[in-house]
């Protein structure tokens, strides 16, 4: 904290520009506990704070890079793919809301304020889960968020009940296994972005995700993006930042 007193010292005194200090700041050093190296200042480069990925990593490392984090200042702190046991200890000493079926906890609170709307769409109730990482995600970087699951192709007209939705979102996430058909629907109904999200939904020949994934990136609907097999908070990352623009 001395040196961020120093620097706004040395802009008072008018030694250095306001755009000279926030280029350092920046650029200042993460704190490094030994086992990760917290990025304190994520949000003042890009936008939004640095979020923990769970799977990996143990409930102790978890609290520990959240304290850290907090302590420089972060409001809301996003830990992903974080399973029931790890949540519970987590909890135990810092208070947070968990979302079990998007595997992700929330500590500090989701924000009031929300823009914008990013409709998240999937092709089968199975392919919720994926599609719930990617709402939360998105909702706890302040986007409003329109959820229609189960409307896959198989029953297309159960898509086009929805046709308003598509058409009035701003960015568009579609969730599918199998052949990852409903991308490429989505994308020749809509104006806006479309961020494709394959699941490892799927019987033997979908190779868990593969064939979803390589149907999204052949996809002749122009406008959308693909992301990794089961990458919700992928989705729901990008469609804050194009909703934001």
């Amino acid at each position: 904290m001395s040196d961020i007193k120093e620097l706004l010292q040395k802009v008072a005194n008018g030694e250095i520009t306001p755009e000279e200090a926030e280029l350092k700041l920046k650029m200042q050093p993460f704190e490094d506990l030994g086992y990760a190296k917290p990025d304190c200042h994520r949000a003042l480069r890009q936008g939004a704070a640095e979020v923990i990925y769970g799977a990996g990593k143990t409930a102790e490392q978890i609290i520990g890079i959240s304290r850290s984090l907090t302590e420089h200042g972060q409001k809301m702190i996003l830990i992903t793919r974080l399973d029931a046991e790890k949540a519970a200890a987590v909890n135990a000493e810092i208070p947070l809301d968990y979302r079990a079926e998007a595997r992700i906890g929330i500590i500090g609170g989701m924000p009031e304020s929300k823009t914008g709307k990013i409709v998240i769409a999937t092709g089968g109730t199975s392919d919720i889960p994926v599609a719930e990482e990617a709402a939360v995600t998105a909702e706890a970087f302040g986007n409003c968020v329109t959820r229609l699951y189960d409307v896959g192709v198989a029953g297309i007209h159960r898509l086009l009940a929805y046709s308003e939705d598509i058409m009035t979102a701003r960015v568009i996430i579609a969730v599918a296994g199998m052949e990852g058909a409903l991308a490429s629907v989505i994308g020749g109904m809509a104006d806006c972005p479309v961020i494709a999200v394959p699941t490892s939904v799927g019987y033997g020949a979908a190779f868990g995700g593969l064939t979803a994934l390589l149907a999204m990136l052949n996809s002749c609907a122009s406008g959308v993006s693909v992301v990794n097999i089961d990458n919700g908070f992928g989705a729901g990352y990008l469609a804050s930042m194009i909703n934001k623009m």
